[in-house]
């Protein structure tokens, strides 16, 4: 299998990757999730030939809370109506704030930064013809001229993410001096049936600062 390691220095004045446990109020996880950091890896460079194994987490600064009542839109647009729509050319997909506001408590990391080893693998199967060297030479063409797909961010869409590419780690900072257990956290989602995508955890454990984080058809990851 053709995989090469990137590494992103990432980070943002607010985050909220929300534990799926707190139904009401949005309550985030200690440190970004591995599906979160997939999510910015893909958001700088993606194809259907490839995908992104996030492989380590380094913490690198303090972990900050922040509580923040924010409005949010109570609803979304149907599916059913947005496909109607488009059949019909045309349709009611408004929302009206105003008329559907709600307050949410918020509990928001503050003042983030991580350091996020990944690994860009060229799928096997794929129908892409393309050596995988070229690939790799995308990925980081886009990443050192600060380009991207869609606009990262950090669990929320407002909350958007600068990130820089890492080529020396022997100069880069190194993790906060902080050991714990992190409990249970969102790995990712499993897409074997699209219709019904099931989420998996694993158990996360900060050591000096960092997470490594296992493969998601590894043991370790659990429904």
């Amino acid at each position: 299998m053709d995989q090469q390691r990137f590494v992103l220095d990432v980070r943002g004045e607010w985050a909220c990757f929300t534990r799926p446990e707190m139904k009401v109020e949005r309550v985030s996880y200690d440190v970004i999730t591995p599906s979160a950091a997939r999510a910015v890896f893909e958001a700088i460079f993606y194809k259907p030939a490839v995908r992104w194994q996030v492989r380590r987490i380094e913490v690198l600064a303090p972990v900050r809370w922040m509580n923040l009542r924010r409005n949010e839109v109570a609803s979304v647009v149907s599916t059913r109506n947005v496909q109607q729509a488009m059949k019909q050319g045309a349709g009611e997909l408004a929302l009206y704030v105003d008329e559907d506001r709600q307050q949410r408590a918020a509990l928001l990391l503050r003042d983030t930064a991580w350091r996020l080893h990944a690994d860009l693998i060229v799928r096997p199967d794929r129908n892409d013809p393309e050596p995988p060297a070229k690939f790799f030479a995308m990925f980081e063409r886009r990443a050192r001229r600060g380009q991207c797909v869609n606009q990262p961010y950090l669990g929320c869409r407002e909350f958007a993410a600068r990130w820089r590419l890492v080529d020396d780690l022997a100069s880069e900072p190194a993790p906060i001096a902080d050991t714990r257990d992190l409990g249970w956290m969102l790995h990712d989602l499993d897409f074997t049936d699209p219709a019904d995508p099931q989420p998996r955890f694993f158990r996360a454990q900060l050591t000096a600062g960092v997470i490594d984080v296992p493969s998601f058809d590894s043991e370790e990851v659990a429904r």
